[in-house]
């Protein structure tokens, strides 16, 4: 098993609604909107629910990890909700930031320090992160929502920052061991 089976995360099939969410969250003024708005009502959604969904898998379909990560300046635990993209048994992360100009705070966090956690709604692993493989890069973009490449087309000036997350070997739930 892989890191992917072990938390439990595939995608599932959008429905109408959903594919219209993530059709809407493509576009440049969604991409805006969900930036500025989807944090706050996703702290909402995830109180109500205990945690157990979130905004993206509500209404676009999309299943999100937790990932925690630490702050490079301030040293602290940041959790982030991220989508992850199948890569073999294990997960991508895309670095787009809704296609904004700069990258995302957990981008440069596992640049400094490749040690994350990752939750999945009760399962938890650690992990270590790492720059794809080209091969893994073609399927990172490949198996991503079309959202994430309407990203890609639209920034300039920087290169969409991609992960893998293997299983760190230390973790005593690992399936490595």
């Amino acid at each position: 098993m892989g890191l992917s089976a072990d938390l439990g995360y595939r995608y599932h099939p959008p429905n109408l609604l959903q594919r219209s969410v993530q059709a809407f969250s493509s576009t440049r003024g969604g991409a805006w909107v969900f930036s500025k708005t989807l944090r706050h009502m996703d702290g909402v959604v995830q109180r109500i629910s205990r945690g157990r969904t979130t905004v993206p898998e509500l209404f676009a379909g999309v299943p999100v990890l937790m990932v925690t990560t630490v702050g490079r300046r301030s040293g602290r635990r940041r959790t982030s909700p991220l989508v992850g993209t199948p890569v073999g048994d294990t997960l991508g992360l895309i670095g787009s930031n809704f296609g904004q100009r700069s990258a995302p705070s957990w981008v440069h966090n596992l640049e400094a320090d490749p040690h994350a956690i990752v939750r999945y709604r009760e399962a938890q692993r650690s992990v270590l992160a790492r720059t794809p493989t080209d091969d893994e890069a073609t399927e990172i973009w490949a198996g991503a929502l079309g959202t994430y490449n309407k990203y890609r087309e639209r920034v300039t000036g920087r290169t969409i920052q991609l992960f893998v997350l293997d299983e760190d070997e230390r973790d005593p739930h690992s399936s490595r061991r």
